[in-house]
Formats: C-alpha cells, sequence, structure tokens
C-alpha cells in the first residue's frame, strides 16, 4: 500500500530542496523523519512535513481499507522536487539601473510505501 503528499510553491529553490530530499529518498519514514528533524538545511522543515504528511494519508488509506498499520514497514519509496513558477523582482542599482531578482518556488513529492514497492526501484 503506498500513499503520496504534494506540497507546492514552496519558498524555497529546487536546488536546495533536492539535497535535502537526497538525504531521505530510499529511507525508511521513521528514520527519514529523524535526518529531517535535525538536518541544518532550511529546507528539511517543509520537506519533514511533507513527509510526515504522507506518513499519515498511508495511516488514512489503512483505516479505511481495513488493514493494520504499522509505521516502520513505510519506506519513503518516491521523493521529487519539480520547479514551480518563478516571482521576478527588481532590486534597484546605481545609476538609475534594476537588477532582477528570481525568487524560485519549488513542489515537492513524496510517495512512501511498503518495502515490496520500494524494492522496484
Amino acid at each position: 500500500m503506498e500513499a503520496k503528499a504534494i506540497a507546492r510553491y514552496l519558498r524555497v529553490t529546487p536546488m536546495k530542496a533536492r539535497r535535502v530530499v537526497d538525504l531521505v529518498r530510499g529511507k525508511q519514514a521513521n528514520e527519514a523523519l529523524a535526518i529531517l528533524q535535525f538536518a541544518p538545511q532550511a529546507a528539511s522543515e517543509p520537506v519533514y512535513k511533507v513527509v510526515a504528511s504522507a506518513l499519515a494519508n498511508a495511516r488514512q488509506h489503512a483505516d479505511k481499507a481495513g488493514v493494520a498499520f504499522n509505521e516502520d514497514d513505510y519506506y519513503v519509496t518516491e521523493a521529487r522536487v519539480d520547479e514551480g513558477p518563478t516571482m521576478k523582482r527588481f532590486r534597484p542599482r546605481a545609476q538609475g539601473r534594476a537588477y532582477r531578482i528570481n525568487k524560485r518556488t519549488s513542489h515537492v513529492s513524496v510517495v512512501v510505501g511498503t518495502e515490496e514497492k520500494g524494492g522496484d526501484q
């Protein structure tokens, strides 16, 4: 059984978010949450929330199906960071010029599943 969660329009650059997501891809869900809780990167907090949400979604699916739920059986089978829309801002510079600043956003997708599903990748 698998479940997924998506966080869209996160105000963290995709490159920085991918560094954090790479830490937890393929790990057991509880271990991934522990890693993210103590990771020093700023992107680890929203990624933690997405992984926790995916685990909660798995619990809901198991309750709905009447299947016993054990958190230790779930792994982060898929974790992806896609680029969201970029907000374009302008910073005034010397002699009347303006430089553009790109404020990038991310879409983070996490899928948790049981061990059999995780072995496919």
